[in-house]
């Protein structure tokens, strides 16, 4: 029997997709077969032609799709937050949506970290569009939060700030199991996961904005953040 018990409700697509991803995160890319991904949502490798024209297009489907997500869900919540609570409710608000992300999806962490050199360069190029569109709003909610980092000079270190964050949230693979239940492998339930790296979050925030109050903040040229494809997702 094909084993899709907790999939078998979605659509049929949405059914591929969430087994693809964890296929590919478990095993890579290239070590799963058209085959196998039909037999986990029970149709015939060949059925999946219906949906998707290959695992090329899978993948692609996956990784776009979650960094438009993150994009859209983040202005959305940004917009919704911000006219009610101001840049602090903004940033809360981006904060727990990309908590949500780092705690519920982490196979496409996974895909993103190992897989992306697989997508066709038009696609890779699409992803890093959307990613530089994610890191630039979270930049512009950070500094409007955090007086300090609106400061002359102190945009590298806000945007190096929001690149650290996005590597501390990102790091879910490694300090939780990918399908672990309730509790995680840090013996955490996945609500006080998500409170903590909310808290730190904000704390890596603060202390950005403090250093850069002091005037002890590091010199325009010597923050280097990394490259948008290893934070945003």
């Amino acid at each position: 029997m094909p084993n899709v018990p907790a999939a078998s409700a979605l659509p049929r697509r949405d059914q591929i997709r969430k087994e693809a991803a964890r296929l590919f995160a478990a095993r890579g890319f290239l070590g799963v077969g058209v085959d196998e991904i039909g037999k986990a949502v029970g149709i015939s490798g060949p059925g999946l032609y219906r949906h998707f024209s290959g695992k090329d297009a899978m993948l692609a489907d996956l990784l776009v799709g979650i960094s438009e997500r993150l994009l859209e869900e983040g202005r959305r919540r940004a917009g919704e937050a911000g006219g009610a609570d101001g840049p602090a409710g903004a940033l809360d608000a981006l904060i727990g949506g990309h908590v949500d992300f780092a705690l519920d999806d982490r196979d496409l962490i996974i895909l993103h970290d190992r897989e992306l050199l697989h997508l066709k360069e038009e696609d890779r190029r699409r992803v890093r569009r959307l990613q530089r569109g994610y890191v630039e709003l979270w930049v512009g909610v950070v500094r409007e939060a955090f007086p300090p980092l609106a400061a002359p000079g102190a945009e590298p270190l806000a945007r190096a700030a929001v690149h650290a964050v996005f590597g501390l949230l990102n790091s879910t693979p490694h300090s939780a199991a990918p399908h672990s239940g309730p509790a995680d492998r840090s013996g955490l339930p996945r609500d006080a996961m998500a409170a903590l790296l909310h808290s730190l979050a904000h704390g890596a925030f603060a202390a950005a904005a403090a250093s850069a109050a002091a005037g002890t903040m590091p010199t325009a040229g010597t923050v280097t953040a990394p490259p948008v494809e290893e934070g945003a997702a």
